[in-house]
């Protein structure tokens, strides 16, 4: 088990990254997205450090995503966005592994067509890999706000937190739009998991004795959905379900323990209950902060 520990990310270095591409290779599911893949890569390409390369993986839209994508890739410079098309779709796992498998940089970074990276992100995450390089994954911050919305500026000075093993039993603190990790590590997304398989892939990484970090910085915005519109992570049911059977195949694969699967699997039933008690009292009315929480937990 990692000790916790805060490591003051260096401002030093930020003007050697500037100047040149970040390693890193932009994995992008996309699926039915172009009302919002323009949005997403100009986040991309806003970046203050850029990567070196950007997948579009296009799952069996069916409709005119794939000739969206090709548009988007001939409009920035020739061989930097890749098109990657799949037969089928196959959900976002199958898709993130193929772009994972394309990929040709030492580090790989995840972004949903629906969301937004802030300009600092890939340079903050690479000033922490050079302070820290024994770091396999690194994830930040992230909120639910309308689409537009700006980046909310720094809180301070950046600081990475080692993320323990304790911690990721019971909660998922790495949004999957957030992480960054290296493209060596020997696992992959399930694509036979449609609930909490990021959950399950940073579980693997993490209790497989590789050290994950989260930066304390709002780096990224999950753009809030219009209405009538919905994701596999608002099934709630199905999600608590999903993590019930994750940390059962964790502790049958020897990642976690006996009693830490009887621990997580304790609290886990005292949150159904409490969920299900919560409609009997008057609720508030909700907040932009409220579905962020919903959304970093479930999502």
């Amino acid at each position: 088990m990692h000790d916790e520990a805060n490591t003051a990310i260096s401002e030093a270095g930020n003007d050697v990254f500037a100047a040149q591409q970040a390693p890193v290779s932009v994995v992008v599911p996309c699926f039915r997205c172009t009302a919002t893949i323009d949005d997403a890569i100009a986040s991309i390409k806003a970046q203050t450090l850029l990567p070196a390369e950007v997948l579009l993986v296009e799952d069996g839209s069916g409709d005119g995503t794939l000739a969206a994508l090709h548009r988007v890739a001939a409009a920035h410079e020739d061989g930097w966005i890749k098109v990657i098309a799949l037969a089928d779709n196959g959900g976002p796992s199958r898709a993130r592994n193929a772009g994972w498998e394309r990929a040709v940089q030492p580090y790989i970074a995840f972004l949903d067509a629906d969301d937004t990276w802030g300009p600092r992100k890939l340079e903050l995450q690479m000033a922490a890999l050079k302070a820290d390089p024994s770091i396999a994954l690194i994830a930040h911050r992230m909120i639910v706000r309308p689409r537009g919305t700006p980046i909310p500026e720094l809180q301070g000075p950046p600081r990475t937190q080692i993320i323990g093993r304790g911690r990721l039993l019971f909660h998922n603190p790495f949004p999957t739009a957030s992480v960054m990790l290296r493209r060596d590590l020997p696992y992959r997304f399930d694509h036979q998991v449609w609930y909490s398989e990021d959950y399950l892939l940073w579980s693997q990484i993490l209790f497989s004795g590789h050290r994950c970090a989260k930066i304390d910085q709002v780096l990224a915005i999950w753009n809030q959905r219009g209405p009538g519109e919905h994701g596999l992570s608002d099934n709630f049911m199905a999600v608590h379900r999903a993590r019930r059977i994750m940390r059962r195949r964790l502790m049958r694969e020897g990642f976690i323990s006996l009693p830490e699967y009887l621990f997580t699997l304790a609290v886990g039933v005292l949150s159904l209950i409490r969920r299900k008690l919560r409609p009997l009292r008057p609720a508030p009315m909700p907040s932009v902060e409220g579905v962020a929480t919903h959304r970093q937990a479930f999502k």
